[in-house]
């Protein structure tokens, strides 16, 4: 069925009037703390989201994910929770959102994370919802159900990355004749490459030129990544974060200097989450850096990444 940003706006305006604990996150939402750190290029920001301490401190080991009861598949849902069916997804309200309009998409099957062979559906999906941000956190980066596939959405003026890019300087990788091309924006503090296309087919194409030039981890899962996708004037764009590593090395809650930070797409896409008040106050520039250097990929091999596109 044909999806759209009203029909998911209708869906989060009835599931906040019948599911008291939507409705009680998101309310709590509008008076969450918020500030900004400004970097060479880019202001992001810091949310002080106690609410996210479900995911920032989600055990994603192989132990862990057996154990527990898989909370996208349909039976293991809370009844409250209902959604819209798209093309092989169920749209679903986010419970515990970091957006004031956010929402999770799983897959009908309970697959494995993976983003192989379904990048047409997440620039079909940005595409679909204008005015949102469809994100994909892989299954060591962020994403705290990597047994089931999922996309996430969520209104694309929250995050700061988009409008930093509009006025960065990018080198062009790859380009097709048919405008589509893949560019890298090596000048920000964060190093991404970005796919703009007119159509979500031409798009996934580049995505996945790109995704075969990105080193494997020895878990031989898929390139460590995040991805953030949106509408354009031209098109759609596609936002490609290599990451090397899932979490800093302060991640923890005991010891000096320990921080319960745990970054994935919307973090590296402008907006870190800290669900502990300690840390909120904690997050600054050069702690920024040490997040993006420890975390991310380099100038050095981001090059190597870009000359072997092919």
């Amino acid at each position: 069925m044909a999806l759209d940003s009203e029909q998911i706006e209708r869906l989060l305006e009835s599931q906040c009037a019948e599911w008291p604990l939507a409705a009680r996150n998101f309310d709590a939402l509008r008076s969450v703390e918020l500030r900004e750190v400004a970097m060479p290029g880019w202001t992001l920001k810091v949310q002080f989201n106690p609410a996210r301490i479900v995911s920032s401190g989600a055990k994603v080991d192989a132990r862990s994910l057996a154990e527990r009861p898989c909370f996208l598949c349909e039976a293991n849902r809370p009844a409250e929770q209902r959604g819209i069916e798209w093309e092989g997804y169920t749209v679903l309200v986010n419970p515990f959102p970091i957006f004031p309009r956010h929402f999770t998409i799983p897959a009908l099957e309970h697959t494995p994370q993976r983003i192989a062979g379904r990048m047409a559906h997440m620039l079909r999906l940005a595409m679909a919802l204008k005015g949102y941000t469809v994100f994909y956190n892989g299954p060591r980066c962020g994403a705290s159900a990597p047994d089931h596939m999922h996309f996430q959405a969520g209104n694309t003026d929250f995050l700061t990355l988009p409008a930093a890019l509009e006025g960065a300087a990018m080198q062009v990788v790859a380009a097709e004749p048919d405008g589509t091309t893949l560019r890298v924006a090596a000048e920000l503090p964060l190093k991404v490459f970005v796919v703009d296309s007119a159509d979500a087919e031409a798009g996934a194409r580049m995505f996945d030129r790109l995704y075969a030039a990105l080193p494997m981890p020895d878990t031989g899962e898929e390139p460590m990544l995040n991805l953030l996708a949106y509408a354009t004037a031209g098109g759609v764009r596609l936002v490609v974060v290599p990451r090397k590593r899932h979490r800093p090395s302060f991640y923890g809650t005991e010891g000096p200097g320990a921080m319960l930070l745990s970054p994935a797409s919307v973090d590296m896409g402008g907006a870190f989450i800290t669900p502990r008040a300690e840390d909120f106050g904690r997050i600054d520039e050069a702690l920024l850096r040490r997040v993006f250097d420890e975390l991310c990929l380099n100038d050095v091999e981001i090059k190597n990444i870009a000359e072997n596109v092919r």
